[in-house]
């Protein structure tokens, strides 16, 4: 009886309304999330795509290929997708749907191109991005890397942020990049899959 009379109150309630003028302009500042995750196989298998792409970078020297219909960036699918968010668009995946056959294998860099132009159209740039790598492998901080510092190891990350401000058109220092392993906790902590979580904000140009 109590839940059905709260539930009366609530079907009772006022619905609120909204005067169009207040919604008119775009806020000043957007804010979207965007998560992706993909297998990785040895080489050899037929669902591997080609190496594991991370921001941009290519680990043609890692055991292990990516199985996606693109070239499986988990970075730039997740920027894309906090981008996307933040405009309240569709995802992704209704973007650039993996039963067309023009992104099988296509570079993300093109769907950041896109994320770009869609924000630009907006009037929106990047205030910041904050990227959380999650993989147990490959490792993002080599030592004996061939681009390392004489006596330093060669961090991935820094590669990465330069990728995505380049694409975005926006300063290294609105990019972040983190990266963590999975405690060999599951798929990714096994070493089976990559993933990603973004949040990106975006602030309405001057």
């Amino acid at each position: 009886p109590q839940r059905t009379a709260l539930f009366a109150l609530r079907a009772t309630q006022a619905t609120p309304t909204y005067d169009a003028s207040q919604w008119a302009d775009e806020p000043a500042l957007r804010i979207g999330h965007g998560f992706d995750i993909h297998r990785m196989l040895p080489y050899g298998s037929d669902e591997v795509n080609g190496p594991v792409t991370i921001g941009g970078v290519a680990f043609d020297d890692f055991e292990l290929g990516i199985v996606a219909h693109s070239d499986g960036d988990v970075v730039y699918h997740s920027v894309v997708d906090a981008i996307f968010g933040a405009l309240t668009l569709p995802d992704i995946g209704q973007f650039f749907p993996d039963t067309d056959p023009r992104w099988k294998g296509a570079p993300s860099g093109v769907f950041m191109a896109e994320a770009w132009r869609q924000m630009d159209a907006r009037g929106y740039r990047i205030g910041n991005i904050d990227v959380t790598l999650i993989a147990q492998a490959p490792r993002m901080i080599v030592k004996d890397h061939p681009k390392a510092e004489e006596g330093k190891p060669y961090d991935h990350k820094l590669e990465m942020v330069d990728n995505i401000a380049r694409l975005l058109g926006c300063p290294p220092s609105r990019v972040n990049v983190k990266a963590r392993t999975h405690e060999k906790v599951d798929s990714v902590g096994e070493k089976r899959a990559v993933s990603c979580h973004v949040v990106a904000v975006l602030e309405r140009k001057p």
